[in-house]
C-alpha cells in the first residue's frame, strides 16, 4: 500500500491576523476562553482608562498637548497598545497588549449596553480614546488601518487637485500648493464630515466635502461611532442570555456602577473635623448633594434611609469618628420625633455597622458620584441622590442662584447630568481650569479645603477627644485589608437592611 505525501497548508492564525494593527474597529468579538480573574482584571483596567479619558476631557482641551501627554502616560501605564513603532524591552508584548485591548472592549460592551445613559457614556469615552490613538499614528500606519478595515474613500485625482488648488489651500489649515500635490484628498458626502463642516475646515462643493489626509480621523471616527452604537444595541438584545450566567451577572452589574478612584476612607482623615465645624463647612465646602442633605436634616431633624447612608458615609469620609457620628445623629434626631431610647434601639446599630463595628465588620467607604447617580433614585420625601440628575431643572436653577453661582455658570451647567455636575462643582469652587475633575463628593470637600487653606490640609480640631477616645481612634485607624470592589458592592446591600424607616 502506498501513501501519497500531503503538502502542508500554511494558514494565518485568525488571532494573529486580528491583532495585526495596534488599532481596530472591534468588528469581530473574541472567540478564546479566558479565566474569570483575567476577565475582571481586563475590565477594571479598561474602565480605569476610560475614566481617565473622561476626566482629562473635562480638565483639559481635548487633543491639546497636555491632554495628549497625560493620556499617553495612562495608556502606557495600563499596558494598552499605542504606537507600534515604539518597542519596549520589558513588560507585556505588543500582541498581549492588543489582545487585552480587544477583549476588554467587548467586556465593557456587556456592562455598558444596559441603559441609554450607560451606552452614551461608553460611546463618548471610546470615541475620545480612538481619536487620540488614531491621530497619534504615523501616516503609514493610518493608511494601513484604512486598508485593513476596508475603509475606501474616493481620492481626488491630480487634475482635480490642480483645478481646485486655490479653494483647497484656503479651506485647509497649513497647506500650500506643493503639499496639496503630495497629499491625498478624499471626496466624501458632507454629512459624513459635519464636525469639519461646522468648524469650516474643509472645502464644500456639490454636496461633497474635500478632506485632507490629516483630517480623515473625523470620517473614521464617524464610522466608528455608527458601528459601536449598532453593536451596543445588538448586545443589549442578547444580554439576558449572558445575565443567566451567575458568575458574570454580579460582575457586569458592578462594572457599570464602579468607581475606580480614591475611596476617601476614614483612616486618612479621622479626627480632622469637629461637630461644631459641620454647619460652617456645609456652607463653604460641601457639594450641593450633601448641602441639600444637611439642610434637610437640620430642618426636619430626620432623614430617610437613603439620605442617612449617603450623608453618613460622607461625614465619615471627611473625618467624623464613630463617637462623633453617634453624637451628631442622636442630637439631631431627638430634636424631632425620636427620643434617645428609641434612637439607641433603632438607629445606633446601623451607624456602628457603617463604621465596621457590627455585622461583617466591613469598613464602608463614602459614595462616589457614580454610585449616587445610578443607585437608589430618590422618591417623594427623599433628599438623597444627585441634584443635577434627580432635581427639577427650575428648582436646580434656583438652588444654584441661591448659592451665588454666576448666571453664566448656571447656563454652562445646562441640563442636569453627571458631567455638568462636575462643571458646576468647579464653578462653585471658583475654578476655571482646575487640572482635575470632580467624581466624588469627598473629593469636592477636600479640594475646597485645599483652596480655602492655600493648599494645606484641613486643620485638626482644637478640642481633642478624651484619652479613651484617642486610643479607640488609633485602633480604628490601623491598616486593615480592604475588600475588593465587587465584594464591597455586595456587602453594601447588607448595610441597606439596617437603615429601616419607621
Amino acid at each position: 500500500m502506498q501513501f501519497t505525501g500531503r503538502r502542508r497548508k500554511l494558514t494565518v492564525h485568525p488571532q494573529n491576523e486580528l491583532y495585526g494593527h495596534c488599532l481596530q474597529l472591534y468588528g469581530q468579538p473574541p472567540l478564546e476562553n479566558i479565566s474569570l480573574s483575567e476577565f475582571e482584571t481586563f475590565a477594571v483596567e479598561r474602565l480605569k482608562l476610560l475614566k481617565t479619558v473622561e476626566n482629562l476631557g473635562v480638565s483639559f482641551v481635548k487633543m491639546s498637548e497636555q491632554y495628549s501627554k497625560k493620556l499617553h502616560a495612562e495608556i502606557s501605564g495600563l499596558n494598552f497598545p499605542f504606537r507600534p513603532e515604539v518597542v519596549r524591552e520589558s513588560g507585556p508584548s505588543e500582541y498581549e497588549k492588543r489582545r487585552k485591548d480587544h477583549i476588554s472592549h467587548f467586556i465593557l460592551r456587556l456592562a455598558y449596553c444596559q441603559t441609554e445613559d450607560l451606552r452614551r457614556w461608553f460611546i463618548q469615552q471610546e470615541m475620545d480614546l480612538f481619536r487620540h490613538r488614531f491621530t497619534d499614528l504615523l501616516p503609514k500606519y493610518k493608511t494601513e488601518f484604512l486598508h485593513r478595515n476596508n475603509l475606501k474613500y474616493d481620492t481626488m485625482s491630480l487634475e482635480e487637485k490642480k483645478k481646485l488648488s486655490d479653494q483647497l489651500i484656503n479651506s485647509s489649515y497649513g497647506l500650500s500648493g506643493a503639499t496639496i500635490v503630495e497629499q491625498d484628498f478624499y471626496k466624501v458626502p458632507f454629512q459624513d464630515a459635519l464636525d469639519l463642516v461646522r468648524t469650516r475646515k474643509v472645502f464644500l462643493q456639490g454636496g461633497y466635502a474635500y478632506i485632507p489626509h490629516q483630517d480623515i480621523v473625523t470620517i473614521v471616527l464617524n464610522d466608528f461611532r455608527t458601528r459601536l452604537s449598532k453593536a451596543l444595541a445588538l448586545t443589549a438584545r442578547s444580554l439576558p442570555a449572558v445575565q443567566s450566567d451567575e458568575r458574570l451577572q454580579p460582575l457586569l452589574n458592578h462594572l457599570s456602577h464602579a468607581y475606580v478612584g480614591q475611596d476617601y476612607s476614614i483612616q486618612k482623615n479621622i479626627g480632622k473635623v469637629s461637630l461644631e465645624q459641620i454647619d460652617a463647612l456645609s456652607a463653604k465646602s460641601f457639594p450641593l448633594c450633601m448641602r441639600q442633605l444637611h439642610k434637610a436634616l437640620r430642618d426636619s431633624h430626620h432623614l430617610r434611609h437613603g439620605g442617612r447612608m449617603q450623608y453618613g458615609l460622607f461625614l465619615k469620609g471627611i473625618g467624623l469618628t464613630l463617637e462623633q457620628a453617634l453624637q451628631f445623629w442622636r442630637s439631631e434626631f431627638i430634636r424631632g420625633k425620636v427620643d434617645a431610647d428609641k434612637f439607641d434601639k433603632a438607629y445606633a446599630y446601623s451607624i456602628r455597622h457603617m463604621f465596621g463595628k457590627e455585622g461583617k465588620r466591613t469598613d464602608y467607604t463614602p459614595y462616589s458620584c457614580m454610585k449616587v447617580i445610578l443607585s437608589n433614585p430618590p422618591s417623594q420625601g427623599d433628599y438623597h441622590g444627585c441634584p443635577f440628575r434627580h432635581s427639577d431643572p427650575e428648582l436646580l436653577k434656583q438652588k444654584l442662584q441661591s448659592y451665588k453661582l454666576s448666571p453664566s455658570g448656571i447656563i454652562q451647567v445646562g441640563p442636569h447630568t453627571h458631567t455638568h455636575a462636575r462643571t458646576a462643582g468647579s464653578l462653585s469652587l471658583s475654578i476655571e481650569d482646575a487640572g482635575f475633575s470632580l467624581n466624588h463628593p469627598n473629593q469636592y470637600f477636600m479640594e475646597s479645603q485645599k483652596l480655602l487653606s492655600g493648599g494645606k490640609d484641613i486643620k485638626k480640631e482644637v478640642e481633642m477627644p478624651q484619652k479613651v477616645q484617642e486610643n479607640a481612634a488609633a485602633n480604628g485607624a490601623s491598616v486593615q485589608p480592604q475588600p475588593n470592589t465587587t465584594q464591597a458592592e455586595e456587602e453594601m446591600g447588607d448595610l441597606d437592611s439596617y437603615f429601616l424607616d419607621e
